[in-house]
Protein backbone atom coordinates (compact mmCIF):
# COMPACT_ATOMS: atom_id res chain seq x y z
CA UNK A 1 0.00 0.00 0.00
CA UNK A 2 1.22 3.56 -0.87
CA UNK A 3 1.71 6.68 1.50
CA UNK A 4 -1.31 7.87 0.11
CA UNK A 5 -3.35 4.93 0.22
CA UNK A 6 -2.17 4.60 4.16
CA UNK A 7 -3.14 8.28 4.27
CA UNK A 8 -6.94 7.32 3.67
CA UNK A 9 -7.15 4.93 6.11
CA UNK A 10 -7.23 7.92 9.42
CA UNK A 11 -8.22 5.42 12.14
CA UNK A 12 -8.79 1.94 12.77
CA UNK A 13 -8.84 -0.64 10.20
CA UNK A 14 -12.55 -1.04 9.63
CA UNK A 15 -13.29 -5.03 9.85
CA UNK A 16 -15.80 -7.27 9.22
CA UNK A 17 -16.09 -11.19 9.91
CA UNK A 18 -18.05 -13.82 8.10
CA UNK A 19 -17.98 -17.26 9.50
CA UNK A 20 -21.30 -19.77 10.12
CA UNK A 21 -19.73 -20.91 13.23
CA UNK A 22 -20.57 -18.91 16.34
CA UNK A 23 -18.15 -20.31 18.61
CA UNK A 24 -15.41 -19.28 16.20
CA UNK A 25 -16.45 -15.93 15.32
CA UNK A 26 -16.53 -15.07 19.33
CA UNK A 27 -13.46 -16.79 19.55
CA UNK A 28 -12.18 -14.28 16.30
CA UNK A 29 -13.63 -11.42 18.15
CA UNK A 30 -12.00 -11.75 21.32
CA UNK A 31 -8.89 -11.94 20.12
CA UNK A 32 -8.65 -8.64 18.02
CA UNK A 33 -10.84 -6.59 20.69
CA UNK A 34 -7.61 -7.79 23.51
CA UNK A 35 -5.13 -8.16 20.55
CA UNK A 36 -5.51 -5.57 17.60
CA UNK A 37 -6.32 -2.28 18.28
CA UNK A 38 -5.50 -1.14 15.05
CA UNK A 39 -8.67 -2.74 14.00
CA UNK A 40 -12.04 -2.12 14.46
CA UNK A 41 -14.46 -4.80 14.53
CA UNK A 42 -17.98 -3.16 13.44
CA UNK A 43 -19.39 -6.36 11.62
CA UNK A 44 -20.16 -10.12 12.29
CA UNK A 45 -22.18 -12.11 9.87
CA UNK A 46 -22.95 -15.79 10.32
CA UNK A 47 -24.56 -15.34 6.37
CA UNK A 48 -23.28 -14.14 3.15
CA UNK A 49 -26.23 -11.96 2.87
CA UNK A 50 -26.38 -11.16 6.79
CA UNK A 51 -22.61 -9.16 5.49
CA UNK A 52 -23.86 -7.85 2.46
CA UNK A 53 -27.06 -6.40 4.18
CA UNK A 54 -25.55 -4.64 6.98
CA UNK A 55 -25.07 -0.69 7.26
CA UNK A 56 -21.60 -1.47 8.02
CA UNK A 57 -20.97 -2.83 4.42
CA UNK A 58 -18.24 -1.94 3.20
CA UNK A 59 -15.70 -2.33 5.26
CA UNK A 60 -11.96 -1.53 4.68
CA UNK A 61 -11.11 -5.89 5.44
CA UNK A 62 -13.26 -8.88 5.31
CA UNK A 63 -11.75 -11.61 6.79
CA UNK A 64 -14.51 -14.82 5.69
CA UNK A 65 -14.74 -18.60 5.72
CA UNK A 66 -14.06 -20.37 2.57
CA UNK A 67 -16.82 -23.04 3.31
CA UNK A 68 -20.41 -21.21 4.16
CA UNK A 69 -23.78 -23.46 4.18
CA UNK A 70 -25.03 -20.75 1.56
CA UNK A 71 -24.37 -21.83 -2.56
CA UNK A 72 -22.61 -18.46 -3.25
CA UNK A 73 -19.15 -19.42 -4.71
CA UNK A 74 -15.89 -18.03 -3.24
CA UNK A 75 -14.88 -16.18 -6.19
CA UNK A 76 -18.40 -14.69 -6.52
CA UNK A 77 -18.28 -13.32 -2.97
CA UNK A 78 -14.69 -12.10 -3.01
CA UNK A 79 -15.71 -10.36 -6.51
CA UNK A 80 -18.66 -8.84 -4.73
CA UNK A 81 -16.05 -7.28 -1.56
CA UNK A 82 -13.78 -5.84 -3.79
CA UNK A 83 -16.09 -4.70 -6.13
CA UNK A 84 -17.44 -2.35 -2.88
CA UNK A 85 -13.71 -1.44 -2.19
CA UNK A 86 -13.03 -4.25 0.78
CA UNK A 87 -9.81 -6.19 1.10
CA UNK A 88 -10.26 -9.78 1.49
CA UNK A 89 -8.22 -12.43 3.59
CA UNK A 90 -9.98 -15.94 3.32
CA UNK A 91 -9.65 -18.42 5.96
CA UNK A 92 -10.22 -22.26 5.25
CA UNK A 93 -9.54 -25.31 7.22
CA UNK A 94 -9.52 -27.44 3.88
CA UNK A 95 -7.15 -26.34 1.35
CA UNK A 96 -8.51 -26.80 -2.12
CA UNK A 97 -5.94 -26.17 -5.06
CA UNK A 98 -9.68 -24.87 -7.15
CA UNK A 99 -10.60 -23.05 -4.31
CA UNK A 100 -7.58 -21.57 -3.42
CA UNK A 101 -7.07 -20.35 -7.24
CA UNK A 102 -11.05 -19.32 -7.76
CA UNK A 103 -10.62 -17.02 -4.20
CA UNK A 104 -6.85 -15.69 -5.40
CA UNK A 105 -8.19 -14.74 -9.07
CA UNK A 106 -10.91 -13.31 -7.82
CA UNK A 107 -8.75 -10.63 -5.83
CA UNK A 108 -8.41 -12.29 -2.22
CA UNK A 109 -4.99 -10.86 -0.73
CA UNK A 110 -4.48 -13.76 1.36
CA UNK A 111 -5.75 -17.31 1.93
CA UNK A 112 -4.90 -18.92 4.87
CA UNK A 113 -5.02 -22.01 6.62
CA UNK A 114 -7.24 -22.14 10.22
CA UNK A 115 -4.72 -23.90 12.01
CA UNK A 116 -2.57 -20.75 11.85
CA UNK A 117 -2.11 -19.23 14.93
CA UNK A 118 -4.28 -15.38 15.11
CA UNK A 119 -1.17 -13.98 15.74
CA UNK A 120 0.22 -14.60 12.36
CA UNK A 121 -3.10 -14.25 10.65
CA UNK A 122 -3.01 -10.59 12.20
CA UNK A 123 0.07 -9.99 11.23
CA UNK A 124 -1.06 -11.15 7.38
CA UNK A 125 -4.24 -8.47 7.61
CA UNK A 126 -1.47 -5.76 8.67
CA UNK A 127 0.71 -6.36 5.88
CA UNK A 128 -2.16 -6.76 3.38
CA UNK A 129 -3.52 -3.39 4.77
CA UNK A 130 -0.13 -2.10 4.81
CA UNK A 131 -0.36 -0.91 8.77
CA UNK A 132 3.06 -3.30 9.56
CA UNK A 133 5.22 -0.35 9.88
CA UNK A 134 8.03 -2.45 8.69
CA UNK A 135 10.64 0.20 7.56
CA UNK A 136 13.30 -1.97 4.77
CA UNK A 137 17.00 -1.08 5.74
CA UNK A 138 19.06 1.31 3.73
CA UNK A 139 20.75 -2.40 2.10
CA UNK A 140 17.87 -3.20 0.56
CA UNK A 141 17.41 -0.21 -2.14
CA UNK A 142 19.62 1.20 -4.47
CA UNK A 143 19.11 4.84 -6.13
CA UNK A 144 18.60 4.90 -9.36
CA UNK A 145 20.19 7.87 -11.77
CA UNK A 146 16.60 9.22 -12.68
CA UNK A 147 16.02 9.34 -8.55
CA UNK A 148 14.13 6.27 -8.38
CA UNK A 149 14.62 3.30 -6.25
CA UNK A 150 15.37 -0.34 -7.05
CA UNK A 151 15.05 -2.69 -4.60
CA UNK A 152 17.64 -5.32 -3.98
CA UNK A 153 16.65 -8.60 -5.12
CA UNK A 154 18.36 -11.77 -3.98
CA UNK A 155 18.71 -14.48 -6.40
CA UNK A 156 16.85 -17.58 -5.62
CA UNK A 157 16.89 -20.56 -7.02
CA UNK A 158 14.17 -22.36 -8.81
CA UNK A 159 13.21 -24.62 -5.75
CA UNK A 160 13.06 -21.53 -3.44
CA UNK A 161 10.97 -19.21 -4.95
CA UNK A 162 8.88 -22.03 -5.75
CA UNK A 163 8.75 -22.55 -2.01
CA UNK A 164 8.50 -19.33 -1.20
CA UNK A 165 5.47 -18.11 -3.44
CA UNK A 166 3.37 -21.66 -2.39
CA UNK A 167 4.46 -20.55 1.31
CA UNK A 168 3.88 -16.92 1.02
CA UNK A 169 0.25 -18.26 -0.66
CA UNK A 170 -0.80 -19.95 2.50
CA UNK A 171 0.50 -22.92 2.75
CA UNK A 172 1.94 -24.96 5.27
CA UNK A 173 5.51 -26.26 5.24
CA UNK A 174 4.24 -29.74 4.70
CA UNK A 175 2.15 -28.83 2.22
CA UNK A 176 4.87 -26.95 0.14
CA UNK A 177 6.55 -30.02 0.60
CA UNK A 178 3.71 -32.13 -1.14
CA UNK A 179 2.82 -30.16 -3.68
CA UNK A 180 6.88 -29.72 -4.95
CA UNK A 181 7.48 -33.43 -4.71
CA UNK A 182 10.16 -33.26 -2.29
CA UNK A 183 11.19 -34.55 1.17
CA UNK A 184 9.71 -31.42 4.58
CA UNK A 185 13.57 -30.87 5.25
CA UNK A 186 14.13 -29.81 2.16
CA UNK A 187 11.30 -27.61 1.77
CA UNK A 188 12.10 -26.71 5.15
CA UNK A 189 15.63 -26.05 3.86
CA UNK A 190 14.46 -23.85 0.51
CA UNK A 191 12.51 -21.32 3.18
CA UNK A 192 15.48 -21.25 5.30
CA UNK A 193 17.64 -20.61 2.68
CA UNK A 194 15.20 -18.01 0.92
CA UNK A 195 15.21 -16.43 4.83
CA UNK A 196 18.76 -16.17 4.89
CA UNK A 197 19.38 -14.66 1.17
CA UNK A 198 16.66 -12.12 1.97
CA UNK A 199 18.16 -11.68 5.64
CA UNK A 200 21.48 -10.41 3.63
CA UNK A 201 20.46 -7.79 1.67
CA UNK A 202 18.46 -5.90 4.68
CA UNK A 203 14.86 -7.27 3.95
CA UNK A 204 13.81 -9.19 6.80
CA UNK A 205 11.73 -12.39 6.65
CA UNK A 206 11.09 -13.58 10.25
CA UNK A 207 7.44 -13.99 9.65
CA UNK A 208 4.67 -15.03 7.24
CA UNK A 209 3.72 -11.56 6.71
CA UNK A 210 7.53 -11.02 5.90
CA UNK A 211 7.36 -13.63 3.48
CA UNK A 212 4.08 -12.53 1.89
CA UNK A 213 5.32 -8.97 1.32
CA UNK A 214 8.67 -9.84 -0.39
CA UNK A 215 6.88 -12.51 -2.65
CA UNK A 216 4.44 -9.47 -3.20
CA UNK A 217 7.33 -7.47 -4.01
CA UNK A 218 9.13 -9.27 -6.24
CA UNK A 219 6.59 -10.86 -8.31
CA UNK A 220 6.90 -14.17 -7.03
CA UNK A 221 2.89 -14.18 -6.13
CA UNK A 222 0.50 -15.19 -9.10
Amino acid sequence: MSPTDQNALPGPVRLALLDDHELLLDSLASWIKANAPEFELVLRASTWLDLVHSNAFPTDLVMMDLQLRESVSIGARVRTCRAAGAKVIVLTAIDGQADRDSALAAGAAAYLNKSEPMSEVMAVARTVMGLDGTETPEPAWRPLPNGATQVARPHLSDGERLALSLYADGRTTGQVAREMGVQYETAKTYLRRVREKYGKVGRPTSSRADLIRRAAEDGYLT
